[in-house]
């Protein structure tokens, strides 16, 4: 999962102090609690994203363990994620990896790492908060999108991949065409493996040829 930049979600510089992190806090949660909003769903994953923040910034233990991912993610050059989770942020995510994908060499792409990236921006956390929002267009989008990325994988993946977006809420015409997918996808992987047992008869038969015409 990526590490999320919790000095910038509650607008603060990575030395402020406790009391710097208390006064933060209760500004932000004053401006994005869901009473003052009216459980407006970006509101309430707003102050989700600062509560948690804070909870782990104003403990101790927590903050060192934090510390010590976030140094060993800018060290080893990964993302730290500093954007709220809404509809619209997880589509520009499944969008960029759409045209990564469209760009990799299929014979040299790495497949756990592809997936492992899927998982990343689709965690069971993020399906709850998009289900919160309900944009079904939205939601749409993400799926066929994440899925056409998913199509390099082998089948146990993307059978992996589609139950996941099976959890996120959808209407019957994306079920309909989830449905499609893993159909040609079952057909394509089934095609793939009869077509490695074909070669290698097709082997075995011209060495026998080969053997025979040279008792000859």
């Amino acid at each position: 999962m990526q590490l999320k930049d919790y000095y910038s979600l509650l607008e603060i510089k990575p030395s402020a102090t406790a009391d710097e992190v208390k006064k933060a806090f209760r500004r932000l949660a004053h401006q994005y609690h869901p009473d003052k909003k009216n459980n407006n769903p970006y509101a309430s994953t707003q102050f989700a994203e600062i509560k948690e923040a804070y909870e782990v910034l104003i403990n101790p233990v927590k903050k060192e363990h934090y510390l010590q991912q976030r140094w060993y993610a800018q060290s080893t050059g990964k993302n730290i994620k500093h954007q709220t989770v809404t509809p619209v942020n997880v589509l520009k995510q499944v969008l960029a990896l759409d045209r990564y994908v469209s760009r990799i060499d299929m014979h040299r792409i790495d497949h756990r790492g592809l997936f492992a990236h899927i998982q990343d921006i689709l965690p069971e956390s993020t399906i709850d908060i998009l289900n919160s929002f309900n944009e079904q267009d939205v939601n749409k989008d993400i799926i066929l999108i994440t899925l056409k990325s998913s199509r390099m994988l082998p089948f146990r993946m993307i059978f992996s991949v589609a139950k996941r977006l099976q959890r996120l809420s959808h209407n019957e015409t994306t079920a309909k065409k989830m449905g499609q997918f893993l159909r040609h996808q079952r057909q394509m992987h089934k095609w793939e493996q009869r077509k490695t047992w074909i070669v290698l008869i097709l082997v075995l038969l011209i060495c026998l040829g080969i053997f025979f015409l040279s008792q000859k």
